[in-house]
């Protein structure tokens, strides 16, 4: 969070204008929050507060441990009726995972909004069965709040779902990101009745939104597309569009996004 305000994210926030703006690894802790006077919800808690993105009411959701993954949404303030915050949360209600604030739920009028940072297996697979488990548990979670409204799930997946979604396929096989066990958890989540919009719309296309910083990956476009948009199947029709945006720089990811009827 503190890197991308040093850079251009204002600019692209202004320019961009985003209804809701989903982020991940946002790496501030509440006590650093608070320290530097950023809002620690929705509202201004004091005059000191300052008001670095405006127009929007952010949701924060920091990990436990500072400097380390976490999640926020910025929501357009003065939206239409079909737009306003009518409930929000952190967590999916476990603390093994809640502590590192990777998942939060807005509800909306006629949908639930779920912005997850989900984990990376890391070098050696250290964390992929960590990665699985979060993924399980989410799923549960997903499956029951499905039952209510629609559903549109964004954030960074961690994993290229087919060999379609990254530039060589055959040489990470195995590797984090492109393992048999993620991959099949993917395609679980999808099985549950979600959609992948942007494989929706294209089903041939490769773009990415994720490229390493070693050896011009990015220059060369050698990248992995493990950010997504998923909606619950019966909302695709309220998609019009999803999209890539892989010139927009900052990060070693790009964002991803959709547009709403």
């Amino acid at each position: 969070m503190r890197a991308i305000l040093k850079k251009n994210f204002l600019d692209f926030l202004k320019k961009e204008n985003p209804d809701i703006l989903c982020l991940q690894e946002i790496k501030i802790s509440e006590a650093a929050r608070d320290k530097e006077g950023l809002q620690s919800d929705a509202r201004k808690n004091s005059a000191d507060d300052k008001i670095i993105f405006p127009g929007y009411d952010v949701y924060w959701n920091s990990a436990e441990r500072p400097g380390y993954s976490g999640t926020a949404i910025l929501v357009k303030n003065n939206q239409e009726e079909c737009l306003k915050v009518v409930s929000a949360r952190n967590g999916i209600g476990q603390d093994f995972f809640d502590k590192e604030g990777r998942a939060q739920i807005l509800e909306f009028e006629n949908f639930f909004l779920v912005n997850a940072y989900f984990p990376n297996a890391n070098h050696e697979l250290s964390r992929l069965r960590y990665k699985i488990d979060f993924n399980q548990a989410l799923y549960q979670f997903l499956k029951k709040l499905k039952k209510k409204k629609a559903i549109i799930v964004t954030g960074d997946f961690n994993v290229a779902h087919q060999e379609i979604d990254l530039a060589r396929p055959k040489e990470n096989v195995g590797n984090p990101g492109f393992t048999s066990e993620e991959r099949v958890s993917m395609t679980e989540f999808l099985d549950l009745g979600f959609i992948d919009t942007y494989r929706h719309f294209y089903p041939a296309k490769q773009e990415y939104t994720w490229w390493s910083y070693r050896a011009g990956a990015r220059k060369n476009n050698i990248g992995w597309r493990i950010d997504y948009f998923c909606v619950s199947d019966k909302m695709i029709t309220d998609v019009k569009k999803a999209f890539i945006k892989p010139e927009i720089m900052g990060s070693d990811h790009c964002p991803v996004g959709i547009i709403l009827s």
